[in-house]
């Protein structure tokens, strides 16, 4: 059985780029339905009992007809939320340091080059989605609860939600305001450490 992980901070922490009633929303009914029903799922399909999310993920195709959808949306749901509240911190903000930072400036020409282009996927993404870097510092979107392990690519070192429940409250449809905003809570040093833990150079 899987479980909705605790933040490492309360939900006003991020205000005021994020307010607490969108972060208690978000943490404790979007991603506790996705957890929910995968566990649901999960426990009406015997033959993935004590498969790893990111195995499932990365074989999708491979899970049985009536189970595949269910896991899909909400194992992607849970994966994707989980590592979303830890790529935020009330200490957030700035610019990334040490090797993550210049593999950004050899690839973008630069941090700003760098947010623009992302901010520009994030923009670009039609309903709901969200937008992810790799490892190897390609910037890519995804459909729905979808994430880059389901076509077989790396984990990614972080995403950002574009769903609108992620920022409706604060935002409404403002979906550049909030994504402007995000920039200061986005918690670089758990990112540099996820890079360089993939062998990041």
């Amino acid at each position: 059985m899987v479980t909705v992980p605790n933040l490492t901070y309360d939900y006003s922490a991020l205000e005021p780029y994020i307010s607490a009633a969108i972060m208690k929303l978000h943490h404790t009914k979007h991603h506790q339905t996705y957890v929910d029903k995968l566990n649901d799922a999960l426990s009406k399909t015997p033959s993935l009992a004590g498969a790893s999310l990111v195995s499932l993920l990365g074989d999708i195709q491979a899970i049985p007809a009536d189970a595949q959808t269910a896991v899909r949306n909400n194992g992607g749901g849970h994966y994707n939320h989980s590592l979303f509240w830890q790529v935020m911190s009330p200490q957030g903000g700035g610019e990334p340091t040490g090797m993550l930072a210049d593999r950004i400036v050899r690839v973008y020409g630069g941090f700003q080059q760098f947010v623009d282009q992302f901010t520009e996927k994030a923009l670009g993404v039609f309903g709901s989605g969200w937008v992810w870097l790799q490892p190897d510092m390609t910037i890519i979107t995804t459909p729905n609860q979808d994430n880059p392990i389901m076509s077989g690519g790396d984990e990614p070192l972080f995403g950002l939600d574009v769903w609108e429940h992620a920022y409706y409250l604060d935002y409404q449809n403002r979906r550049v305001d909030y994504v402007k905003a995000w920039w200061d809570v986005v918690d670089w040093r758990f990112i540099e450490a996820r890079h360089e833990s993939r062998g990041g150079s």
